[in-house]
């Protein structure tokens, strides 16, 4: 059992530092354990760690290793995507060849089927255009979306691309491209997620999760059914014995079938932090926002609470300056407000915005309209019966 325990704990340590190291940034998260645990893998560990190079080495390697994780992280390449497979085809490899025999013909034909899903939705996923907006596409995607004057206001031009903006889009440094309704650059996949491929990333979550959960269930299922030839009056649920003998049991088929053991406790720690993931991308639908979106809201947030930022009213029969904003759109809601904020704390003198009335003070977000926001059902059409460019 203490090999066994050993596994179990590295595997856990391991999922838990890889969930910090990659979402302990997310506005969620900044203020626990998880945000402290990503600052300490970010910052404060490079930092102790250059300071110790400077010293012995005068910072070589410090530049030499910042060279290459420059590129790592800043340059689109699938090594990430390469371990995400290698991972799912390794564990299958450990697992099904001991297991096969093991298993009845429907979970054969099941789970075929979910070993299937997972590799074609990384295709789709990884080979799909996220939203890539072009000089020739350009006008087209000013459709998808209108400006809310709060996060995205016409007339904002991309510094890189040199091209004015459409609402919801961002500039993706690693693509080297804007891409509509940007979410996120997903390493995973090496490309972003965003308009075009967002339903994609969503199932590619849900088939991996419900295909890791399987897989758990079904090595528990076979383990116990092992245990219980050798065992008449063992139950999974441990009844009669007490914990020590209840986890000794479990030891002992670990043990004795290492493969199929070693692949569900791997299946029964990294499960949580799949579903934790697709459940954190169906609250933004819910939300009515984005990865990217939650970040420029903390920022606000953060002026909130200052008392530095106000809003007020925009007329609904405003005229349209159609040089720097958006044509007609197909969403079915305009924006009723503007945001603006100030360095003093005192209501804008200028306006510059299509603002009429006077200026209110706004300390939350509950006191903010988001646009994009239509409920959780229209929110889901949205991202899975995509509207086409007008």
């Amino acid at each position: 059992m203490g090999l066994v325990r050993k596994i179990a704990i590295a595997i856990l340590l391991i999922s838990f530092f890889t969930f910090a190291a990659f979402f302990g940034r997310l506005p969620a998260l900044r203020n626990t354990p998880i945000g402290f645990l990503y600052r300490v893998l970010w910052i404060h560990i490079p930092r102790g760690l250059t300071r110790i190079d400077q010293a012995l080495t005068g910072g070589r390697i410090s530049t030499t290793t910042k060279r290459y994780a420059h590129t790592l992280w800043n340059d689109r390449h699938p090594l990430v995507m390469i371990f995400f497979i290698l991972l799912l085809s390794i564990s299958e490899l450990l697992f099904l060849p001991p297991a096969w025999l093991l298993m009845t013909p429907f979970r054969r034909i099941f789970g075929s089927i979910l070993l299937l899903l997972p590799y074609l939705l990384l295709y789709t996923s990884a080979a799909s255009d996220p939203g890539y907006i072009t000089p020739s596409n350009l006008s087209p995607s000013w459709t998808l979306y209108p400006y809310d004057f709060t996060i995205y206001h016409p007339g904002q031009t991309c510094r890189t691309c040199r091209t004015l903006k459409p609402a919801r889009s961002k500039h993706c440094a690693i693509c080297k491209r804007c891409i509509s309704k940007m979410d996120h650059h997903c390493i995973f996949i090496n490309n972003c997620v965003g308009y075009n491929n967002q339903h994609w990333f969503l199932l590619l979550l849900l088939s991996t999760a419900i295909l890791i959960s399987y897989a758990a269930y079904v090595g528990l299922s076979l383990l116990s059914g092992e245990i219980l030839k050798n065992l008449s009056s063992w139950t999974i649920t441990g009844k009669g014995y007490t914990w020590a003998q209840y986890l000794n049991i479990w030891g002992w088929a670990l043990q004795e079938y290492t493969r199929i053991g070693a692949v569900t406790l791997l299946c029964l720690l990294t499960a949580p932090l799949v579903w934790g993931l697709l459940g954190y991308h169906l609250y933004l639908i819910w939300a009515g926002t984005t990865t990217n979106e939650t970040m420029k809201w903390s920022d606000w947030t953060a002026e909130m609470a200052d008392g530095f930022v106000f809003k007020c009213s925009i007329p609904a029969d405003r005229r349209k300056d159609l040089t720097v904003e958006s044509r007609v759109t197909s969403w079915p809601a305009e924006s009723q407000q503007v945001l603006e904020r100030t360095e003093d704390g005192k209501p804008p003198r200028k306006l510059d915005v299509p603002g009429v009335g006077e200026w209110e003070r706004v300390w939350t977000l509950a006191d903010i309209e988001n646009l994009y926001d239509l409920g959780f059902l229209d929110n889901l059409k949205d991202v899975f019966l995509r509207r086409k460019e007008q």
